[in-house]
Formats: structure tokens, C-alpha cells, sequence
């Protein structure tokens, strides 16, 4: 029931326990991927590689994810999407580095939670504090936005556009930490356009039945009865760790600007 699949050597929870250097996905895995599947296919690039997000576009991927769960090659700059014609999903914290990122070309935003951990509490985090800019934005004076554009480094035209719109003026999904179908329908609630599910559902016991549990969870977010039915019997969730327990500079969130 899923709506999309990403294109991984590795989960992000693998990632995060491996250590060294994440790059993008052999093209080779991402073909076989695309030529086994009927529903659209993303890839990660390392932020700031333009190369590797040309081989992605190369390859036929239908989004690339300029992602932090990768190892960043740029510390500086993130790649400029308006010269590709693949559309891009890029992470953010807040409603300041959405709009940047928007303003790159991005398509598509995902709050960035903390990937790999099965801890909801950054997705949460960052969804809240996205939610409550929006809608600082919508109850500010017209007269107001240039400086609050300036305040969080973002464009005015896009700022207007939020307040225009009392939303981000693309769809922006809920990842990192969502474990349990309980996890997705609350990112839901808290008004994210659907969620990105990934270690939550191949470090679990019974990988087949939590995805589909989580599919029906995120499209019945309202009815706790249809989250309490799909959630019985699912086998063992990932054990995962405590995002507080990360040290900072271990954190991939903080990965871009």
C-alpha cells in the first residue's frame, strides 16, 4: 500500500550502527529496483553532491532525497535542484530551512526527526516547531514578513507565499524515528502530509505486516479503532536507542543548514 519506495543498500539504522562513509546506492540495485516495482522509486544523494544526484536522474529515478542520513559532501552548500528536472524531497528542522530549501528547487520537504533511531521524539520536534511557524506566519502583519524572512534565512516571496497558503507551498512528510503505526498516525495528527518509514519496518519482527499496518494507520488517522485493530499481533518492533542518549556531533539531523 505504500505510495513510494526509497532505493537503499542499508537503512538508516544500519547506517548509523556501520559507521564510515554513506554514499549514494549503486545506479545498478536502483535499476533492478525501479525494474521490480510499479509504484514510483526516490534514491539518496550525499547533500551537496550535484554528480551524484545527475547519476540518479541518469538512472530514472522518480525523486532524489538530498538527504543527511548520507555522509554530507558539501558542509556549505546544497545542490541547486533548478537545474534538474527529477524533482528533489530534502529535509528540515524548521520553517527557515524548508523555505531555503524550496527556494533551491526543492519539490518536496520531510521534517527530519533522527533516522535510524525508532525514537518519534525529534520527528515531533521539528514537525511541532514547522507547524508553529506556519502559523506565526499567518497571524503576522504584512509589514512584519521582511523581517521574519531575515530572522530565519529565508526568501519574503516565500514567507508571503506560507502566509497565503497558511501551509508550505509543497507537500511536507514526517520522517526519522516513526516505528509504530501509533507513530505515523500521530505525525499525521500533527498535520504532515504522510510519513517516510523506513528502519521502523525492516528492523522489525514481521516487516510485511508493520508496513501495512502503518499504510492503513497514516490513511485512518483519525479513527483510533482502525490504528488499535492494525496495530495488534505486528511481532517485535526495532529495538532502536534514545535519541537524547546520541552525542550531538553523532546527530544526523543537524546535517545542511
Amino acid at each position: 500500500g505504500a505510495c513510494a519506495v526509497m532505493a537503499l543498500e542499508r537503512v538508516p539504522a544500519d547506517i548509523r550502527a556501520d559507521g564510515g562513509v554513506a554514499r549514494m546506492s549503486d545506479p545498478g540495485l536502483i535499476e533492478q529496483i525501479i525494474a521490480t516495482v510499479s509504484i514510483p522509486v526516490m534514491a539518496k544523494c550525499r547533500i551537496g553532491h550535484t554528480i551524484e544526484a545527475q547519476v540518479l536522474e541518469a538512472v530514472g529515478v522518480d525523486y532524489v532525497d538530498e538527504s543527511e542520513v548520507l555522509t554530507p559532501a558539501d558542509e556549505q552548500y546544497h545542490v541547486w535542484k533548478h537545474d534538474f528536472k527529477v524533482p528533489f524531497v530534502c529535509g528540515c528542522r524548521d520553517l527557515g530551512e524548508a523555505l531555503r530549501r524550496i527556494g533551491e528547487g526543492a519539490a518536496m520537504i520531510r521534517t527530519k526527526g533522527e533516522a535510524g533511531t525508532g525514537d518519534v521524539v525529534e520527528a515531533v520536534r521539528h514537525l511541532r516547531t514547522v507547524m508553529e511557524q506556519i502559523r506565526r506566519v499567518e497571524a503576522m502583519p504584512d509589514d512584519e514578513l521582511t523581517s521574519f524572512a531575515k530572522e530565519i534565512g529565508a526568501s519574503v516571496e516565500l514567507v508571503r507565499e506560507v502566509k497565503r497558503l497558511g501551509r508550505m507551498p509543497v507537500v511536507n512528510f514526517a520522517a526519522g524515528g516513526v516505528a509504530t503505526p501509533a507513530d505515523a498516525a500521530l505525525m499525521m495528527h500533527l498535520g504532515a502530509d504522510g510519513v517516510f518509514v523506513g528502519s521502523g519496518i525492516f528492523k522489525s519482527g514481521d516487516p510485511s505486516a508493520r508496513g501495512k499496518a502503518v499504510v492503513k494507520a497514516v490513511t485512518h488517522y483519525q479513527d483510533p479503532a482502525v490504528i488499535a485493530e492494525v496495530s495488534k499481533n505486528l511481532g517485535e518492533p526495532m529495538v532502536g536507542i534514545s535519541a537524547r542518549s546520541i552525542n550531538a556531533e553523532e546527530l544526523l539531523a543537524t546535517r545542511g543548514w
